[in-house]
């Protein structure tokens, strides 16, 4: 991006900042203790309050200075977390939660620092199986018992958010994706190629992906990952316990800038193309403006002439209420490996999301923005299939789906 371009987005979003004066928390006994934090990422849209942070200077207000570092796959962002390579991470939920239970590589403690979007991915499935009128998720089960082969889906980590997405949705239409599929692990960028070439029938990831597997012409949005769970979790800002323990101040000054990034995001239209432009740029996600700039305004058409404006597209902030770290958010997905087989006992369910979700140090982030936050770190939550998840029974909740592992 050109120096001018940056100055140009710094000055404007100046403008749109409120909140605290620079400097705050950057003095005495709340001094971040490092001031250099690399935060690595993935090349998808919901990236962008990391990005905007450093991109638009919210980290200088709160004295460190955030480096975004790009990855190139789920796998190596683990990695480099659990090994200190990276700092933290815009990171699936689940891959935090696996990795701290020792399912998804080597077990560490992890640390959830704040949700960084609610909504905004979606099941895309191929051309292919749309011209034989599998648009949805009874048809698709339809095709796959009347046309006997083996289907392939992709999602993006074991034990992340779009595995769980595509596992949830393909048994409420009655298909088991542990014994009626097969399975594989595609790095979201990807994706689209892979599709392309014919090596897998549908797939779940995040914008821009399902989008421009549309304006490509290979593929078609099945379902939204809102309509399996409207206002659902999607990326954290992730570390690791060590961190936090070590680095508190600078946990806290991480968010602050995250929090206001995000609330600067969801402010307003122009804010919104202005983040797409950026993101779009490729050191960031590397694609065509068109491809992210329609569905971040909830733009949306499913590459078969139906088209629909959704109030439940991708949200950053949304009053707050996207970035709280509500613990039974951490636990659903905890029931939900358990019911794939990925964690063999109950965990204590509960007691892994105090651990991980860094509900205090949110709290003073936010407090300190005057930015709200909910009473009870418990939602309650409607699934496609109708069932309620409300964190309350956790363990009777992973056993009540009649398809699983």
């Amino acid at each position: 991006m050109s120096e001018e371009r940056r100055k140009l987005l710094v000055g404007s979003a100046a403008a749109a900042v409120t909140g605290l004066a620079p400097g705050a928390w950057a003095a005495g006994s709340d001094k971040p203790e490092k001031e250099e934090v690399k935060i690595g990422f993935i090349p998808l849209t919901d990236c962008a309050s990391v990005v905007m942070a450093s991109v638009l200077g919210f980290d200088k207000k709160y004295g460190i200075k955030i480096i975004p570092t790009k990855e190139a796959s789920w796998a190596g962002v683990r990695d480099k977390l659990v090994n200190g390579e990276l700092d933290m991470a815009h990171v699936l939920y689940g891959l935090i939660y696996g990795v701290h239970l020792g399912v998804s590589g080597p077990k560490k403690d992890m640390a959830v620092l704040m949700n960084l979007n609610h909504n905004g991915q979606a099941i895309t499935l191929s051309k292919k199986l749309a011209d034989k009128g599998a648009v949805d998720g009874p048809s698709l089960a339809k095709l796959m018992a009347t046309e006997k082969r083996e289907y392939t889906f992709a999602q993006t980590f074991p034990t992340g958010t779009h595995a769980m997405w595509l596992y949830y949705w393909l048994a409420s239409a009655g298909i088991n994706p542990m014994k009626d599929a097969k399975v594989i692990t595609v790095p979201p960028p990807q994706m689209v190629a892979n599709m392309r070439v014919g090596n897998m029938d549908g797939f779940c990831v995040g914008e821009p992906w399902n989008h421009r597997a549309i304006m490509d012409g290979i593929g078609i949005t099945a379902v939204t990952t809102q309509e399996v769970w409207k206002d659902h979790p999607e990326k954290v800002l992730g570390t690791t316990g060590d961190f936090v323990k070590k680095y508190p101040n600078t946990a806290r000054a991480v968010i602050m800038a995250v929090l206001e990034a995000s609330r600067w995001i969801d402010a307003g239209l122009q804010n919104k193309l202005k983040m797409a432009e950026t993101i779009a740029d490729k050191s960031y996600v590397n694609t065509g403006v068109d491809a992210i700039n329609q569905r971040i305004l909830g733009r949306y058409q499913n590459g078969l002439g139906k088209t629909w404006d959704d109030p439940n597209h991708m949200k950053f902030f949304n009053d707050g209420l996207v970035n709280f770290p509500f613990l039974s958010d951490g636990m659903w997905f905890l029931t939900q490996h358990k019911r794939w087989g990925l964690i063999k006992e109950h965990p204590d369910y509960l007691g892994v999301a105090k651990q991980i979700n860094q509900i205090e140090l949110y709290k003073q982030a936010a407090s300190a923005l005057k930015v709200n936050v909910p009473k009870d770190p418990m939602r309650s939550s409607k699934f496609i299939d109708g069932v309620v998840w409300d964190g309350k029974d956790p363990a009777k909740y992973a056993d009540s789906f009649k398809v699983r592992a």
